[in-house]
């Protein structure tokens, strides 16, 4: 089935999310849509599928004009989407998530499970799959949990089947896996719209490639586009993505963490006695899929967790059991992994902002009264040195892009005197602009001979700025590596396996 969007229009109040758009993918094609998170990427694709209505467009399937009122419509025509964040209900089956929504009855009314649970099993067997159809959501690997997505757009016989950022979750050998299968799909005919903002899986995957930027179509390329073609495309500008760093000049262990647990109210153990040792000088990026600790960890380190037991120390002083005030008075630095709750205060001007730790004293504060010449100068030295985009420092932080949030949040945090950073997921849904200018911050810090923690999903940022690697799986470090271990080795880990001859 060929799809066909033409001059796709979506306004969000003064917002225009989509502007004009064109797009046609062929049968048996796997067309890219490029752009940076906040591009109109996904909201293009909840057009299509009936989630939102366009204010001016029009879609067609094997050129006939489409009214899709909600998904259920955009389904019974032919389309499947698999989301980013899985539409599974954890506690049913296989089977019984394949017929939510489309369930099919035999006499008296009762449900025919066996009717579903055929089907899920001829799929999988179609593809390759190897997925049980009585096994429970909550107890699959989450590859495979995206394999029952699949099956459940073919089961409603899907002929265009749109990917929403489907390796966000994934290790590098389910997203191989995920590849493979897209591959497959594909030799059957099936229309495939992939969306993602890595240009390794584009180049990898890709026919052909639609470039997005601010809601626009700005460019077409082909996968034998290099990966800085694909960056300026989706940027406006050349961007330098390689990253050089020298090696570390390493100094004496700074922070040292031993036996560390995290219990949650109900007895969850999700730290699981994790110990490790951060020296003067290096990074050690925390990989892992989202979800294994990693966040439970940080807000550990920072005084933001209750139920913690072990031992944290920085500089030979007790962290454990500290609050967050004494924590950021011992010199720790933090930049959490959701700016926009965690990190800022939408609300406030980026002046205040700035000042959201040093509220009780210097060099803000004098007597109880704020020294408002002296935050409006550093204010204005911040916002240039770490060039953030705005109209002054009296704009709301809510009002910056992401990327410019993100300059502020790094701005507060590194204008300190520090004796620890630590850095959570420090360029999540930033453009490959603002992710270069990130790096050389964290990369400066280090250099300065301040122990750096990165915790990130994304391999490719912790092979740019690691100079070691922990590596967690469901609340536990299952190694520590150097940072030039092989792609496929990091993934056999972030599975759980851990391997002799790399296990820390």
């Amino acid at each position: 089935m060929k799809l066909e969007l033409r001059g796709i229009t979506k306004r969000f109040g003064a917002l225009t999310a989509n502007d004009r758009i064109d797009l046609v993918v062929e049968p048996g094609e796997i067309h890219c849509l490029l752009g940076e998170n906040g591009a109109g990427k996904s909201t293009l694709m909840n057009v299509l599928y009936g989630l939102y209505q366009a204010d001016e467009g029009e879609i067609l399937l094997d050129d006939a004009v489409q009214r899709f009122s909600g998904p259920g419509d955009a389904m019974r025509a032919g389309i499947g989407m698999v989301h980013q964040h899985f539409m599974l209900v954890p506690v049913f089956t296989v089977a019984e998530n394949v017929m939510l929504g489309h369930e099919s009855t035999r006499l008296g009314g009762r449900l025919d499970l066996a009717a579903a649970r055929a089907r899920v099993t001829e799929i999988s067997d179609r593809f390759g799959f190897d997925v049980d159809p009585d096994a429970r959501i909550e107890d699959l690997p989450v590859g495979v949990q995206q394999r029952v997505e699949i099956i459940k757009a073919l089961s409603r016989s899907a002929q265009v089947l749109v990917f929403d950022e489907p390796t966000a979750v994934l290790t590098p050998q389910e997203t191989d896996e995920l590849m493979a299968i897209m591959r497959q799909l594909k030799e059957t005919g099936t229309a495939i719209v992939f969306i993602t903002h890595k240009l390794r899986e584009v180049r990898e995957v890709a026919d052909r490639i639609t470039v997005i930027r601010l809601g626009k179509v700005v460019g077409e390329a082909e996968p034998t586009a290099t990966n800085a073609e694909l960056a300026s495309l989706m940027v406006g500008r050349e961007v330098e993505l390689a990253v050089e760093k020298a090696p570390p000049r390493l100094g004496d262990d700074a922070l040292v963490v031993e036996d560390l647990r995290v219990v949650d109210p109900n007895g969850i153990t999700l730290v699981d006695g994790v110990s490790f040792t951060v020296r003067a000088g290096e990074v050690l990026a925390i990989a892992g899929v989202q979800g294994n600790g990693q966040t439970e960890l940080t807000e550990a380190i920072f005084g933001l967790q209750t139920g913690v037991s072990g031992r944290i120390a920085l500089d030979g002083k007790p962290l454990t059991g500290r609050s967050v005030r004494q924590v950021l008075d011992a010199g720790a630095g933090f930049v959490p992994e959701d700016r926009q709750h965690d990190g800022l205060v939408p609300e406030f001007t980026i002046a205040e902002n700035l000042m959201l730790d040093r509220a009780d004293g210097g060099p803000f504060v004098r007597f109880g009264a704020l020294r408002l010449d002296d935050l409006h100068a550093f204010a204005a030295e911040k916002l240039k040195e770490f060039d953030v985009r705005a109209q002054g420092i009296h704009t709301a932080v809510g009002r910056l892009s992401g990327g410019n949030q993100q300059k502020v949040v790094l701005a507060r945090e590194l204008s300190r005197e520090l004796r620890l950073f630590v850095a959570a997921q420090p360029t999540r849904g930033l453009d490959v602009g603002a992710i270069e200018f990130v790096y050389d911050r964290v990369l400066a810090t280090r250099d300065a001979g301040i122990p750096v923690i990165v915790i990130s999903t994304e391999l490719d940022e912790v092979y740019a700025l690691a100079d070691r690697i922990a590596v967690m799986y469901r609340g536990r470090i299952v190694g520590i590596v150097p940072a030039d271990t092989p792609r496929d080795v990091l993934g056999l880990m972030m599975a759980g396996e851990a391997p002799a001859a790399v296990a820390a």
